[in-house]
């Protein structure tokens, strides 16, 4: 960063610092995680509402062992807003090698015997927030069970989030339609709250069907956020999935949001913050190989303003957002 980005930079968190709006980030999985770490350096008004319908891998397992809530999405949000020289992160992330316990981290677990001390899943989330002394609020979207299910093109119905794309791939039709098995579960009442309360509101990143419109599929999130006088923003994602968005442009992914709601409510968000960079070579060859590729603007909406930059970055490997010029990009067009 040259000297007059770090002026820039400084003016905008100073500019922002002052006016401390109330941010609430709205998504599941790895997306949702990656883009708090750059919203929490501009504000301590962070609110992380996550989605609960996660039915694979060790937060799969605790959900049907035990019967609580999946915790991997909520862990990973915790330790976004935690301190990041925490020595508790190193903790949460330690996944056992070997033996019963293979592939769980420490962080799930640590969730579960939270909630067998805590009135419920929401007091076990807020006491372990409180362990790690975060910047801002993590909160379940609901607590109620959400088993998600997709009827495909083909007409079968699907349940369970993890059974989704591996479905739409195998019987090679994609997703028509997402639904809670059960359609009227309430959210918790802290979500609707932030969100009538914010000033800024991010959805997304995140898997379309199993991450971002699950949320929206909760009773009242969607409506809470129609009547939200917040500036609202939309992160497209940077790459396709298989099974959920192949071959999908932008306009595709905010089709389908749109597709499930209500659309004499209006507009859900006003920006689309949307990525123009490209992969270096080799790690685009290795993406197609999983049949994923760059998503591509074709036909900008012109019902939204579009916020466009190179955001990619690479970590381990893996496509990310940049999530400081993400934050940068949004509180700019906050300020304005």
């Amino acid at each position: 960063m040259d000297m007059k980005e770090y002026i820039r930079e400084f003016t905008l968190k100073d500019i922002v610092k002052v006016r401390n709006p109330k941010v609430v980030a709205i998504g599941g999985g790895t997306g949702l995680s990656v883009i708090l770490r750059g919203l929490k350096k501009y504000t301590n008004n962070l609110t992380a509402i996550v989605t609960v319908g996660d039915d694979g891998g060790g937060s799969g397992k605790l959900r049907e062992d035990l019967g609580i809530l999946p915790p991997g999405d909520i862990r990973s949000c915790i330790l976004a807003l935690a301190d990041d020289e925490n020595v508790m992160q190193e903790l949460f992330n330690y996944r056992f090698p070997g033996g019963c316990m293979e592939g769980q981290s420490f962080g799930n677990l640590f969730l579960a015997a939270m909630n067998g001390i805590s009135s419920d899943f929401y007091d076990a989330v807020r006491r372990t927030s409180d362990v790690l002394q975060i910047k801002g609020e993590v909160l379940p979207v609901t607590l109620s069970q959400m088993v998600l299910m997709a009827t495909l093109e083909n007409g079968v119905v699907i349940e369970g989030e993890s059974s989704i794309p591996k479905a739409a791939l195998a019987q090679q039709s994609p997703v028509a339609r997402m639904f809670l098995k059960q359609p009227k579960i309430s959210p918790l009442p802290e979500t609707i709250e932030a969100i009538k309360n914010a000033d800024m509101i991010v959805l997304g990143p995140g898997s379309l069907y199993t991450s971002v419109i699950p949320n929206l599929l909760v009773k009242d999130v969607a409506r809470a956020i129609f009547d939200s006088r917040a500036r609202r923003f939309y992160i497209c994602n940077i790459m396709t999935q298989p099974g959920e968005t192949d071959g999908y442009t932008q306009e595709d992914h905010i089709r389908a949001i749109e597709a499930h709601l209500d659309q004499a409510e209006g507009r859900l968000f006003d920006y689309v913050v949307a990525n123009t960079g490209n992969l270096p070579k080799s790690i685009e060859e290795k993406y197609k190989k999983c049949e994923a590729a760059v998503v591509e603007i074709k036909n900008p909406l012109k019902q939204y303003e579009y916020i466009l930059d190179d955001y990619v970055v690479m970590e381990n490997g893996f496509v990310r957002h940049d999530a400081d010029l993400l934050a940068r990009r949004i509180f700019e067009t906050y300020v304005k």
